[in-house]
């Protein structure tokens, strides 16, 4: 089976679009929609590469099914999905996935149930994330965690939270395998002005507040952001933020700076 390459950072998806394109069956692997990542994966391949099994998607809905699949495979993950525990505990021996997203709900069997014969199986090396829209409570979300999950989302996920959630469980997994993206590589690639917009956004500004902060116009700053994200390779704020970080270049912000406050 072809192993999907894994990267820190990528893109999600305008929830529509992942709708709009469902698996060929309700089990099994998924067709990979045809989409030109261009210079993304390229990019993205300098920040972190994981050579690992595809994520699995238990879940009874399809829409959410539909969701998960084409925000991970947009990512650059091969998925498997289940709608039953059976289904989801057979992939598991035969696929061995790098993650599993956990619908605590199913048909059959309690998502609980499935995690804790996981952990009984394949030890704490495979990172369980639940997810729910029903099973949302304090006590629930506990509960998950006790039993064996590394994490709990409620629907309807983020789509970039539930990425990077999903990412770092995995680089810190035993099958993940970083590769760390070159210092000083975004500097040379970015002009001044662009790595300020870019600071001031990692530091909490809104677009309309760095518009004011550097006395331009909030569709210069659109296009500031939009040669940012061009130049890193990524595709969403939160990714060229997280690579701000990262390489260190985001000035510290004073707590009381009423800038970072307003509207």
């Amino acid at each position: 089976m072809q192993r999907g390459v894994c990267a820190v950072f990528a893109y999600a998806l305008d929830l529509g679009n992942r709708l709009g394109q469902t698996g060929e069956a309700s089990t099994g692997r998924v067709r990979r929609p045809t989409i030109d990542v261009g210079v993304g994966v390229s990019a993205l391949e300098r920040i972190l590469i994981t050579d690992c099994g595809p994520i699995l998607i238990v879940d009874e809905d399809e829409g959410s099914r539909a969701f998960a699949s084409r925000l991970f495979e947009r990512a650059g993950f091969d998925t498997e999905q289940a709608v039953n525990g059976d289904e989801a505990m057979t992939l598991v021996r035969r696929v061995r996935p790098c993650l599993v997203l956990l619908d605590v709900l199913l048909p059959d069997v309690s998502g609980f149930e499935i995690a804790s014969e996981l952990r009984d199986e394949f030890g704490d090396d495979l990172p369980i994330v639940f997810i729910s829209g029903e099973r949302t409570q304090p006590l629930d979300r506990a509960a998950g965690l006790l039993v064996g999950g590394d994490d709990y989302v409620v629907k309807p996920a983020d789509p970039d939270e539930l990425l990077a959630r999903a990412r770092r469980l995995i680089s810190r997994s035993r099958r993940g395998k970083a590769v760390t993206w070159p210092r000083g590589a975004v500097d040379a690639e970015l002009t001044g002005r662009e790595r300020e917009v870019l600071e001031l956004l990692a530091n909490g500004m809104r677009p309309k507040q760095i518009a004011r902060e550097l006395v331009i116009s909030p569709k210069t700053v659109s296009s500031h952001l939009q040669s940012v994200l061009a130049k890193l390779g990524v595709h969403s704020r939160a990714e060229a933020i997280a690579i701000a970080y990262r390489e260190g270049f985001v000035g510290p912000v004073v707590g009381g700076d009423a800038r970072f406050r307003e509207g």
